[in-house]
Protein backbone atom coordinates (compact mmCIF):
# COMPACT_ATOMS: atom_id res chain seq x y z
CA UNK A 1 0.00 0.00 0.00
CA UNK A 2 1.08 3.55 -0.75
CA UNK A 3 0.92 5.69 2.43
CA UNK A 4 1.09 9.48 2.39
CA UNK A 5 1.46 11.33 5.67
CA UNK A 6 0.33 14.95 5.21
CA UNK A 7 1.61 17.60 7.61
CA UNK A 8 2.84 21.17 7.76
CA UNK A 9 2.49 24.32 9.83
CA UNK A 10 -0.93 25.04 11.31
CA UNK A 11 -3.17 27.06 9.00
CA UNK A 12 -1.18 26.20 5.90
CA UNK A 13 -3.92 24.20 4.18
CA UNK A 14 -2.86 20.78 5.43
CA UNK A 15 -6.36 19.27 5.63
CA UNK A 16 -7.36 20.70 2.25
CA UNK A 17 -4.31 19.18 0.56
CA UNK A 18 -4.92 15.83 2.27
CA UNK A 19 -8.49 15.79 0.93
CA UNK A 20 -7.37 16.87 -2.55
CA UNK A 21 -4.62 14.21 -2.61
CA UNK A 22 -7.04 11.46 -1.60
CA UNK A 23 -9.58 12.65 -4.15
CA UNK A 24 -6.96 12.64 -6.94
CA UNK A 25 -5.90 9.10 -6.00
CA UNK A 26 -9.50 7.87 -5.97
CA UNK A 27 -10.27 9.46 -9.32
CA UNK A 28 -7.16 7.75 -10.67
CA UNK A 29 -8.74 4.38 -9.90
CA UNK A 30 -7.04 3.61 -6.56
CA UNK A 31 -9.05 2.36 -3.62
CA UNK A 32 -8.27 5.19 -1.24
CA UNK A 33 -8.71 5.68 2.50
CA UNK A 34 -8.51 9.21 3.91
CA UNK A 35 -7.80 9.12 7.64
CA UNK A 36 -8.45 12.23 9.74
CA UNK A 37 -6.77 12.68 13.11
CA UNK A 38 -8.58 15.80 14.37
CA UNK A 39 -11.12 15.33 17.14
CA UNK A 40 -13.58 17.42 15.15
CA UNK A 41 -14.69 16.59 11.64
CA UNK A 42 -12.53 18.94 9.56
CA UNK A 43 -12.51 16.73 6.46
CA UNK A 44 -16.28 16.69 6.02
CA UNK A 45 -16.68 20.43 5.29
CA UNK A 46 -13.68 20.39 2.94
CA UNK A 47 -15.07 17.48 0.94
CA UNK A 48 -18.46 19.17 0.90
CA UNK A 49 -20.62 16.15 1.60
CA UNK A 50 -20.51 12.48 0.69
CA UNK A 51 -17.20 11.02 -0.47
CA UNK A 52 -17.01 10.18 -4.19
CA UNK A 53 -16.76 6.55 -5.37
CA UNK A 54 -13.45 4.90 -4.52
CA UNK A 55 -12.80 7.16 -1.53
CA UNK A 56 -13.46 6.17 2.07
CA UNK A 57 -13.18 8.77 4.83
CA UNK A 58 -12.55 7.75 8.41
CA UNK A 59 -11.79 9.71 11.59
CA UNK A 60 -9.82 8.45 14.59
CA UNK A 61 -11.94 8.13 17.72
CA UNK A 62 -9.52 8.21 20.69
CA UNK A 63 -12.33 7.98 23.26
CA UNK A 64 -13.62 4.66 21.91
CA UNK A 65 -10.08 3.28 21.73
CA UNK A 66 -9.35 4.32 25.31
CA UNK A 67 -12.52 2.67 26.62
CA UNK A 68 -11.63 -0.57 24.84
CA UNK A 69 -8.06 -0.52 26.18
CA UNK A 70 -9.27 0.16 29.73
CA UNK A 71 -11.69 -2.76 29.61
CA UNK A 72 -9.00 -5.09 28.24
CA UNK A 73 -6.47 -4.00 30.89
CA UNK A 74 -8.92 -4.62 33.73
CA UNK A 75 -9.75 -8.05 32.34
CA UNK A 76 -6.06 -9.03 32.21
CA UNK A 77 -5.44 -7.71 35.74
CA UNK A 78 -8.65 -9.16 37.18
CA UNK A 79 -6.91 -11.40 39.72
CA UNK A 80 -4.74 -8.57 41.03
CA UNK A 81 -7.73 -6.24 41.34
CA UNK A 82 -9.74 -8.89 43.20
CA UNK A 83 -6.81 -9.57 45.53
CA UNK A 84 -6.58 -5.89 46.41
CA UNK A 85 -10.32 -5.55 46.75
CA UNK A 86 -10.29 -2.76 44.16
CA UNK A 87 -13.47 -1.83 42.36
CA UNK A 88 -13.32 -1.83 38.61
CA UNK A 89 -13.65 1.41 36.72
CA UNK A 90 -16.46 1.78 34.25
CA UNK A 91 -15.09 3.18 30.93
CA UNK A 92 -17.80 5.84 30.93
CA UNK A 93 -16.58 7.12 34.33
CA UNK A 94 -13.19 8.29 33.11
CA UNK A 95 -12.00 10.78 30.54
CA UNK A 96 -9.31 10.05 27.98
CA UNK A 97 -5.87 10.09 29.61
CA UNK A 98 -2.94 12.08 28.15
CA UNK A 99 -1.26 10.09 25.40
CA UNK A 100 -4.33 8.01 24.58
CA UNK A 101 -5.09 10.15 21.54
CA UNK A 102 -1.59 9.65 20.11
CA UNK A 103 -1.77 5.90 20.65
CA UNK A 104 -5.18 5.81 18.98
CA UNK A 105 -3.77 7.57 15.91
CA UNK A 106 -0.84 5.15 15.72
CA UNK A 107 -3.16 2.16 16.03
CA UNK A 108 -5.42 3.51 13.30
CA UNK A 109 -2.42 4.16 11.06
CA UNK A 110 -1.16 0.62 11.58
CA UNK A 111 -4.54 -1.02 10.97
CA UNK A 112 -5.23 1.06 7.86
CA UNK A 113 -1.78 0.53 6.35
CA UNK A 114 -1.95 -3.23 6.86
CA UNK A 115 -5.44 -3.49 5.38
CA UNK A 116 -5.83 -5.16 2.00
CA UNK A 117 -9.01 -3.23 1.27
CA UNK A 118 -7.17 -0.13 0.00
CA UNK A 119 -4.41 0.78 -2.42
CA UNK A 120 -3.63 4.25 -1.05
CA UNK A 121 -3.76 5.62 2.49
CA UNK A 122 -3.74 9.40 3.01
CA UNK A 123 -3.36 10.56 6.62
CA UNK A 124 -4.20 14.12 7.64
CA UNK A 125 -1.71 14.44 10.50
CA UNK A 126 -1.66 17.25 13.09
CA UNK A 127 0.56 20.34 12.52
CA UNK A 128 4.23 19.53 11.93
CA UNK A 129 5.69 19.84 15.46
CA UNK A 130 3.04 17.57 16.95
CA UNK A 131 3.09 15.23 13.95
CA UNK A 132 6.85 14.70 14.25
CA UNK A 133 6.50 13.93 17.96
CA UNK A 134 3.75 11.47 17.08
CA UNK A 135 5.86 9.71 14.44
CA UNK A 136 8.78 9.50 16.90
CA UNK A 137 6.60 7.86 19.56
CA UNK A 138 6.87 4.18 18.45
CA UNK A 139 10.66 4.17 18.54
CA UNK A 140 10.82 6.15 21.78
CA UNK A 141 8.26 3.98 23.58
CA UNK A 142 9.93 0.75 22.46
CA UNK A 143 13.23 2.01 23.82
CA UNK A 144 11.68 2.86 27.19
CA UNK A 145 9.90 -0.51 27.35
CA UNK A 146 13.14 -2.41 26.71
CA UNK A 147 14.86 -0.49 29.50
CA UNK A 148 12.05 -0.88 32.03
CA UNK A 149 11.18 -4.50 31.24
CA UNK A 150 14.11 -6.14 29.41
CA UNK A 151 12.81 -9.18 27.51
CA UNK A 152 15.63 -11.37 28.86
CA UNK A 153 14.17 -11.06 32.37
CA UNK A 154 11.27 -13.21 31.27
CA UNK A 155 13.65 -16.16 31.25
CA UNK A 156 13.39 -16.14 35.06
CA UNK A 157 9.61 -16.58 34.99
CA UNK A 158 9.79 -20.09 36.47
CA UNK A 159 11.94 -18.81 39.34
CA UNK A 160 9.83 -15.73 40.04
CA UNK A 161 8.10 -17.11 43.19
CA UNK A 162 11.45 -18.23 44.68
CA UNK A 163 13.18 -14.97 43.79
CA UNK A 164 10.29 -13.02 45.25
CA UNK A 165 10.64 -14.79 48.60
CA UNK A 166 14.41 -14.31 48.63
CA UNK A 167 14.21 -10.64 47.77
CA UNK A 168 11.32 -10.01 50.11
CA UNK A 169 9.43 -8.05 47.48
CA UNK A 170 7.05 -9.21 44.75
CA UNK A 171 8.51 -9.31 41.25
CA UNK A 172 6.57 -8.03 38.23
CA UNK A 173 3.72 -10.36 37.35
CA UNK A 174 3.68 -12.33 34.14
CA UNK A 175 0.76 -10.35 32.76
CA UNK A 176 2.88 -7.19 32.94
CA UNK A 177 5.52 -8.73 30.67
CA UNK A 178 2.83 -10.06 28.38
CA UNK A 179 1.25 -6.61 28.14
CA UNK A 180 4.64 -5.02 27.43
CA UNK A 181 5.38 -7.63 24.76
CA UNK A 182 2.01 -7.03 23.13
CA UNK A 183 2.55 -3.26 23.12
CA UNK A 184 6.07 -3.72 21.77
CA UNK A 185 4.71 -5.83 18.92
CA UNK A 186 2.09 -3.19 18.09
CA UNK A 187 4.67 -0.39 18.12
CA UNK A 188 7.02 -2.47 15.96
CA UNK A 189 4.22 -2.81 13.40
CA UNK A 190 3.83 0.98 13.28
CA UNK A 191 7.60 1.37 12.88
CA UNK A 192 7.47 -1.08 9.96
CA UNK A 193 4.76 1.02 8.30
CA UNK A 194 6.83 4.20 8.69
CA UNK A 195 9.97 2.48 7.37
CA UNK A 196 8.19 0.97 4.37
CA UNK A 197 9.50 2.20 1.02
CA UNK A 198 5.96 3.17 0.00
CA UNK A 199 5.45 5.48 2.99
CA UNK A 200 6.29 9.15 2.47
CA UNK A 201 5.71 12.48 4.17
CA UNK A 202 4.13 15.26 2.12
CA UNK A 203 4.77 18.75 3.49
CA UNK A 204 2.23 21.55 3.07
CA UNK A 205 2.96 25.25 3.68
CA UNK A 206 2.15 28.69 2.41
CA UNK A 207 5.26 30.33 0.88
CA UNK A 208 6.58 33.17 3.00
CA UNK A 209 8.97 33.76 5.91
CA UNK A 210 6.89 31.87 8.48
CA UNK A 211 6.27 29.01 6.06
CA UNK A 212 9.97 28.83 5.16
CA UNK A 213 11.01 28.49 8.81
CA UNK A 214 8.35 25.85 9.43
CA UNK A 215 9.34 23.83 6.36
CA UNK A 216 13.04 23.91 7.31
CA UNK A 217 12.23 22.58 10.78
CA UNK A 218 9.81 19.95 9.47
CA UNK A 219 12.25 18.72 6.82
CA UNK A 220 15.01 18.49 9.43
CA UNK A 221 12.87 16.53 11.87
CA UNK A 222 11.63 14.24 9.11
CA UNK A 223 15.17 13.50 7.92
CA UNK A 224 16.45 12.80 11.43
CA UNK A 225 13.72 10.19 11.81
CA UNK A 226 14.73 8.54 8.54
CA UNK A 227 11.40 9.38 6.88
CA UNK A 228 11.08 10.23 3.19
CA UNK A 229 9.42 13.34 1.78
CA UNK A 230 7.97 13.10 -1.71
CA UNK A 231 6.79 16.67 -2.30
CA UNK A 232 6.30 20.11 -0.82
CA UNK A 233 2.88 21.54 -1.64
CA UNK A 234 3.03 25.34 -1.70
CA UNK A 235 -0.50 26.57 -1.01
CA UNK A 236 -2.36 29.80 -1.77
CA UNK A 237 0.16 30.91 -4.41
CA UNK A 238 -0.79 34.23 -5.97
CA UNK A 239 -0.59 34.52 -9.78
CA UNK A 240 2.28 36.52 -11.25
CA UNK A 241 -0.30 38.67 -13.02
CA UNK A 242 -1.02 40.21 -9.60
CA UNK A 243 2.60 41.35 -9.24
CA UNK A 244 1.60 44.98 -9.65
CA UNK A 245 -0.11 47.29 -7.19
CA UNK A 246 -0.59 46.47 -3.52
CA UNK A 247 0.00 42.72 -4.13
CA UNK A 248 3.50 43.31 -5.50
CA UNK A 249 5.12 42.70 -2.10
CA UNK A 250 3.36 39.41 -1.28
CA UNK A 251 3.89 38.08 -4.82
CA UNK A 252 7.62 38.88 -4.70
CA UNK A 253 7.92 37.31 -1.26
CA UNK A 254 6.21 34.13 -2.42
CA UNK A 255 8.40 34.00 -5.55
CA UNK A 256 11.57 34.24 -3.44
CA UNK A 257 10.45 31.50 -1.06
CA UNK A 258 9.45 29.19 -3.93
CA UNK A 259 12.86 29.64 -5.55
CA UNK A 260 14.58 28.71 -2.28
CA UNK A 261 12.33 25.69 -1.78
CA UNK A 262 13.02 24.37 -5.28
CA UNK A 263 16.71 24.04 -4.41
CA UNK A 264 16.00 21.20 -1.99
CA UNK A 265 12.38 20.07 -2.54
CA UNK A 266 10.07 18.83 -5.26
CA UNK A 267 7.71 21.83 -5.11
CA UNK A 268 4.12 21.79 -6.40
CA UNK A 269 2.52 25.25 -6.27
CA UNK A 270 -1.23 25.35 -5.65
CA UNK A 271 -3.02 28.46 -6.88
CA UNK A 272 -5.01 30.69 -4.56
CA UNK A 273 -8.68 30.22 -5.50
CA UNK A 274 -9.77 33.43 -3.84
CA UNK A 275 -11.80 31.45 -1.28
CA UNK A 276 -11.46 28.41 0.95
CA UNK A 277 -11.75 25.28 -1.23
CA UNK A 278 -14.97 23.37 -0.62
CA UNK A 279 -16.25 20.35 -2.48
CA UNK A 280 -14.86 18.02 -5.13
CA UNK A 281 -14.70 20.63 -7.89
CA UNK A 282 -12.59 23.06 -5.84
CA UNK A 283 -10.29 20.25 -4.69
CA UNK A 284 -9.79 19.07 -8.26
CA UNK A 285 -8.98 22.63 -9.34
CA UNK A 286 -6.03 22.66 -6.94
CA UNK A 287 -4.28 20.09 -9.18
CA UNK A 288 -2.53 18.42 -6.25
CA UNK A 289 -0.35 15.49 -7.39
CA UNK A 290 -1.63 12.00 -6.70
CA UNK A 291 0.00 9.25 -4.70
CA UNK A 292 2.89 8.60 -7.09
CA UNK A 293 5.27 5.69 -6.61
CA UNK A 294 7.80 4.64 -3.98
CA UNK A 295 11.28 6.13 -3.94
CA UNK A 296 13.15 3.39 -2.12
CA UNK A 297 14.52 3.32 1.42
CA UNK A 298 16.45 6.12 3.07
CA UNK A 299 20.14 5.22 3.08
CA UNK A 300 22.69 6.43 5.63
CA UNK A 301 25.84 4.97 4.06
CA UNK A 302 29.17 4.27 5.73
CA UNK A 303 32.23 5.20 3.66
CA UNK A 304 35.40 3.16 4.15
CA UNK A 305 38.40 5.50 4.40
CA UNK A 306 40.57 3.22 6.51
CA UNK A 307 43.30 3.01 3.90
CA UNK A 308 43.53 6.79 3.37
CA UNK A 309 42.69 8.36 6.74
CA UNK A 310 42.23 5.42 9.10
CA UNK A 311 38.54 6.19 9.67
CA UNK A 312 35.04 5.17 8.66
CA UNK A 313 32.60 7.98 7.80
CA UNK A 314 28.89 7.75 8.50
CA UNK A 315 26.74 10.01 6.29
CA UNK A 316 23.46 11.30 7.77
CA UNK A 317 21.42 13.60 5.49
CA UNK A 318 20.07 16.47 7.60
CA UNK A 319 18.78 19.16 5.22
CA UNK A 320 18.37 22.51 6.91
CA UNK A 321 20.60 21.65 9.87
CA UNK A 322 22.81 24.37 11.34
CA UNK A 323 26.16 23.83 13.01
CA UNK A 324 25.28 25.75 16.16
CA UNK A 325 22.17 23.59 16.63
CA UNK A 326 23.92 20.21 16.33
CA UNK A 327 25.14 18.00 19.16
CA UNK A 328 26.39 14.40 19.29
CA UNK A 329 26.79 12.06 22.26
CA UNK A 330 27.93 8.43 22.02
CA UNK A 331 25.83 6.17 24.24
CA UNK A 332 26.56 2.47 24.11
CA UNK A 333 25.70 1.05 20.69
CA UNK A 334 23.90 4.23 19.67
CA UNK A 335 24.59 7.88 19.16
CA UNK A 336 22.32 10.65 20.41
CA UNK A 337 21.90 13.24 17.65
CA UNK A 338 20.39 16.61 18.52
CA UNK A 339 19.45 18.80 15.56
CA UNK A 340 17.61 21.98 16.44
CA UNK A 341 14.55 21.05 18.53
CA UNK A 342 14.78 17.36 17.60
CA UNK A 343 16.68 14.55 19.29
CA UNK A 344 17.03 10.90 18.43
CA UNK A 345 19.14 8.01 19.66
CA UNK A 346 20.26 6.37 16.42
CA UNK A 347 21.49 2.75 16.53
CA UNK A 348 24.98 2.40 15.11
CA UNK A 349 25.69 0.07 12.19
CA UNK A 350 27.46 -3.07 13.42
CA UNK A 351 30.89 -2.06 12.08
CA UNK A 352 30.78 1.30 13.86
CA UNK A 353 30.02 -0.26 17.25
CA UNK A 354 33.66 -1.31 17.43
CA UNK A 355 34.85 2.24 16.84
CA UNK A 356 35.19 5.49 18.74
CA UNK A 357 33.88 8.83 17.49
CA UNK A 358 36.74 10.80 15.93
CA UNK A 359 34.88 13.98 14.96
CA UNK A 360 32.04 15.27 12.81
CA UNK A 361 31.34 17.92 10.19
CA UNK A 362 28.23 19.38 8.55
CA UNK A 363 28.62 19.83 4.81
CA UNK A 364 25.98 20.48 2.15
CA UNK A 365 23.12 19.45 4.40
CA UNK A 366 24.81 16.20 5.43
CA UNK A 367 26.25 15.30 8.82
CA UNK A 368 29.43 13.27 8.40
CA UNK A 369 30.60 11.50 11.55
CA UNK A 370 34.09 10.00 11.61
CA UNK A 371 34.74 6.78 13.49
CA UNK A 372 38.18 5.36 14.30
CA UNK A 373 38.49 1.62 14.96
CA UNK A 374 39.01 0.70 18.60
CA UNK A 375 42.19 -1.46 18.72
CA UNK A 376 40.75 -3.49 21.61
CA UNK A 377 37.70 -4.48 19.55
CA UNK A 378 38.77 -4.27 15.90
CA UNK A 379 40.09 -7.50 14.36
CA UNK A 380 43.85 -7.44 13.81
CA UNK A 381 45.20 -7.74 10.26
CA UNK A 382 48.35 -9.63 9.40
Amino acid sequence: MRTLLITGPGGGGRTTVAAATALAAARGGARTLLLGTDRTDTLGPVLGGAAPPGLTVRRVDPDAGFRADLAALQNRAASALDLLGAARLEPEETGTLPGAEELAVLRALRDAALSEAYDVLVVDLPPAPRALSLLALPEELRGHLRRLLPPERQAARALRPVLGRLAGVPLPAGWLYETAARLDLQLAAVEAVLADRDTVVRLVAEPGPAGADAVRAAALGTALRGLRTDALIATRVLPESDAGGWLAGPVAQQRKTLEEWRESHDVHPVAHLGHDPRGADDLAALAVPGAGTGRGPVVWPVTDRLAEDGVLVWHLPLPGARRDELDLVRRGDGIVVTAGPFRRTVPLPSALRRCTVDGAALREGELRIRFRPDPALWPRTR
